[in-house]
């Protein structure tokens, strides 16, 4: 069996610059190595593993099975160590309580960016480190520990997490010039179900809710293409590829101003909730807990003024 303690960081680094580069003469200038060092240093990790990681093809060097496999993990083990030290290093320079947030799409977009912004003028030795999500797994990580505080669409089941109400939004269809529904203000969704869409990729809330509303009207919704972002369903939209519905906050000015149209929905599903959950309360940092405090505020006042609007 091969005994962990044999392998050292440095090595790994080694190795992955030979990955990269294809070359033990390029991984040894990026290493600012001799040849014969970084050499050693590969035959020792080979030996260590007790299997073959690279065979010399006429080219250069290509990985083996095993030397793919080992990759993977390096990178895995790398990264760790590097967030470890980050980590470490805030510590030493004053920063006091580190914030693991999960957010999907739409906060991300929305919400969070002034949010988070006011919260470290008040707060600025305090370390966020904020990650996208699907809303699943955001729920997935609040109950395992993985994450302090989430927030989530409210059409996700959230068994065993605590839950504030943080921010509400509205869908709206985003259609090109020209388009047969560019000239209304409103729209129920069935009346959309006849066109071509540009869609969020598989797993997300927002998807999730149309092909269930679409489903609720016994259609299909016709997903004519599928991408990652709000961004690049605008893209999308703008090259008159089909329709899409985006939240309402994140249709920018200047894409109106190119000639696309707005139209809003008149279901009531349209009208969403973002969810700001948690592990128990009694298990939050104290940092956790300043976080978790100015997200529900800064939700409360925005809900009420949308609701003034209203």
């Amino acid at each position: 069996m091969i005994n962990p303690t044999h392998f050292d960081l440095q090595s790994l680094r080694i190795f992955l610059l030979v990955a990269q580069t294809g070359s033990l003469t390029k991984a040894a200038d990026k290493a600012c190595m001799t040849l014969s060092a970084l050499s050693k240093r590969i035959g020792e990790l080979e030996r260590t593993m007790d299997c073959t990681l690279f065979v010399r093809m006429p080219r250069g060097l290509e990985l083996t099975p095993a030397g793919k496999e080992l990759v993977h993990h390096a990178r895995g083990v790398l990264d760790t160590v590097n967030r470890m030290a980050n980590d470490m290093s805030d510590f030493a320079i004053g920063v006091r309580g580190h914030v693991r947030l999960w957010a999907n799409t739409s906060a991300i977009i929305e919400f969070l960016p002034r949010d988070l912004a006011s919260f470290l003028q008040e707060q600025p030795l305090i370390r966020i480190s904020l990650e996208e999500k699907l809303s699943e797994e955001i729920v997935s990580a609040l109950v395992d520990g993985e994450a302090d505080l989430g927030i989530f669409a409210d059409n996700v089941a959230s068994h065993g997490v605590e839950k504030f109400l943080y921010q509400t939004d509205k869908l709206v269809v985003l259609v090109p010039p020209q388009h047969p529904l560019a000239s209304l203000t409103e729209i129920a969704f069935a009346d959309t179900l006849d066109y071509d869409f540009v869609g969020l990729s598989q797993g997300t809330s927002l998807l999730q809710r149309l092909t269930d509303a679409s489903a609720a009207q016994d259609k299909a919704l016709r997903l004519r293409i599928q991408v990652r972002s709000f961004d690049a369903i605008c893209r999308m939209i703008e090259a008159g590829l089909g329709i899409g519905v985006l939240p309402d906050c994140a249709v920018r000015p200047e894409l109106l101003g190119a000639g696309l149209h707005a139209v809003r929905l008149s279901d009531a599903w349209a009208s969403r909730t973002l969810w700001l959950g948690v592990k128990p309360e009694s298990t939050l940092l104290p940092e956790a807990v300043k976080l978790l405090a100015h997200l529900r505020q800064a939700g409360v006042g925005e809900v009420a003024k949308t609701t003034a609007k209203t």
